[in-house]
């Protein structure tokens, strides 16, 4: 019963939600005002697990990917599939010493279509703390059976490359991530700057690939990025749309997306309207979603020490965007993720903190018209900037839950909320 003592999963509806929606409770409820029950379910994750990444299988099930260490200190990429209530016995993809292990940049396991899945992880090279490159691996039996590991980037260099996103692209395999090619190296030593003389910052780049792992396609979607901000795509109705957290030359690092279509990625476009000033990496990548002509990114930022959660819609596939709507801005900590529920409505859910200082993992609807419910608590416990990232996915007929839980050992844990027709 360990995993119900610190995180355990609750249907509390916050204290911001209005007057005037409880007082309104005479009529029925809408569906956003309808909270979730949240149900706790055993994790397939071993004690001293970190890293959890949900994916969802071409036949609608929740695919959970995590890090958990190995024997000779090294660390084993493993999944398991929930199956009606519990997880599936756990599959190792991967195991061996060497990796970049980091708990903000982690694996996944991502099923393209029934027999083809990629998973992907991180290997340092000779050099310094942020020298590794990404391994990229490829199963053609539904994840029973992986290939040799290949690298999407070809470029050499001792810097870093990681914040991967893996999609499906025409058949093909996506990716894309954080390059620092262009960066110092990270060795000590002077290494080589471009012809200008001075060396360059981070940059988004990106690949598409066969399934024997040949190079397609690749290049640079964006000269200069947040350093170490999470990446995410969702395939809209044109092609693949991809959110990131952008750099400009005044250190202004608000969110962007890109769109791929003829041929090549879209000038960036700055969604969010915060004029985040911070030079530094805030660690807090933004994440997306869409459905046909659909898109959404949700995000996290803070201006003037001025937390908030937002979200912008989009209804021509990513080409323009809504104003921003404020979701939570009472002690959030980012770690954001977000979950079409229709063409209309979306679950958003990301970290909060309590007066006291313990962790929320909270929750809420919101609809393209600017309609939220109530904020929930999913799960609460203890805080720690390091553990990780929370993971939220629809399957359809059920929101599925994980999040890293900080602690002596620490571990990924579990829970599902099952969708009604509202």
């Amino acid at each position: 019963m360990r995993q119900l003592k610190k995180w355990s999963a609750v249907t509390l509806i916050a204290a911001l939600t209005s007057a005037a929606t409880l007082l309104s409770g005479c009529g029925e409820r809408s569906r956003s005002d309808t909270p979730f029950e949240v149900t706790n379910v055993a994790s397939p994750a071993a004690p001293g697990s970190m890293s959890p990444h949900l994916a969802v299988t071409p036949n609608g099930k929740a695919l959970m990917s995590w890090l958990e260490p190995a024997p000779d200190d090294a660390h084993a990429v493993r999944y398991s599939i929930l199956e009606g209530a519990g997880w599936s016995e756990p599959t190792t993809v991967a195991a061996s010493g060497g990796w970049f292990v980091n708990w903000a940049d982690f694996p996944s396991v991502v099923p393209l279509a029934p027999e083809q899945w990629v998973a992907h992880w991180l290997v340092k090279r000779a050099g310094g703390t942020y020298a590794y490159d990404i391994a990229l691996s490829v199963s053609d039996d539904g994840g029973i059976e992986w290939a040799t590991p290949l690298t999407p980037h070809t470029d050499g260099t001792p810097t870093e490359h990681g914040f991967v996103s893996v999609f499906p692209w025409s058949g093909n395999i996506g990716a894309v991530w954080l390059d620092g090619r262009k960066m110092p190296p990270d060795t000590g030593e002077a290494g080589t700057p471009d012809e200008s003389g001075k060396f360059g910052g981070m940059t988004l780049r990106f690949a598409r690939l066969g399934d024997d792992g040949t190079i397609l396609e690749d290049g640079e979607i964006d000269d200069l990025v947040c350093d170490c901000c999470q990446t995410d795509v969702a395939m809209a109705a044109a092609g693949p749309v991809v959110a990131y957290r952008d750099r400009s030359a005044v250190e202004i690092r608000d969110i962007s997306v890109a769109r791929y279509r003829d041929g090549g990625w879209s000038a960036p476009l700055t969604i969010s309207d915060d004029q985040w000033l911070i030079p530094a990496c805030p660690v807090n990548g933004p994440t997306i979603a869409a459905e046909g002509q659909t898109v959404i990114v949700a995000w996290y930022a803070a201006p003037q020490r001025d937390s908030r959660i937002k979200v912008a819609w989009s209804q021509d596939a990513g080409r323009t965007f809504s104003a921003p709507l404020l979701i939570d801005a009472d002690s959030v900590s980012g770690r954001v993720d977000v979950a079409l529920l229709a063409s209309d409505t979306a679950a958003v859910s990301w970290v909060g903190k309590t007066v006291d200082g313990r962790a929320q993992l909270r929750m809420r609807r919101v609809t393209m018209a600017g309609d939220q419910g109530p904020i929930q608590v999913v799960a609460e416990g203890e805080y720690s900037r390091s553990a990780g990232f929370p993971q939220m996915v629809n399957t359809g007929d059920r929101l599925v839950f994980a999040w890293p839980e900080p602690g002596e050992p620490r571990q990924v844990l579990t829970a599902f909320s099952m969708l009604g027709d509202g």
